[in-house]
């Protein structure tokens, strides 16, 4: 009778060690596949970049030719805002 519980003792130990060997193996299999999707992405932002550069120097290109100047927006400061007084405030009848 021992030897049938230690058959069946390490039957489970080993059967642990599988399950933990197969679980690494899926996970170093998802690990290639994330690498993968991050180096396409980069990929991807990196062409986006070229083209927006080349969109860019077109426009000046353009620009250039039609003679138009680029205008830009200068940030405007806060005014200070007065409070009402109580004549502004009023209802004209």
């Amino acid at each position: 009778m021992p030897l049938g519980f230690q058959g069946i003792t390490l039957s489970i130990i080993l059967a642990t060690l599988a399950a933990i060997v197969y679980s690494l193996r899926v996970l170093v299999v998802l690990e290639r596949r994330i690498a993968r999707i991050d180096l396409n992405m980069e990929r991807i932002s990196e062409k986006i970049l070229l083209d927006e550069e080349k969109i860019l120097k077109d426009d000046l290109k353009i620009e250039s030719v039609l003679g138009i100047k680029k205008t830009t927006k200068k940030s405007s400061k806060k005014k200070s805002t007065k409070k009402t007084t109580k004549k502004s405030s009023k209802k004209k009848k």
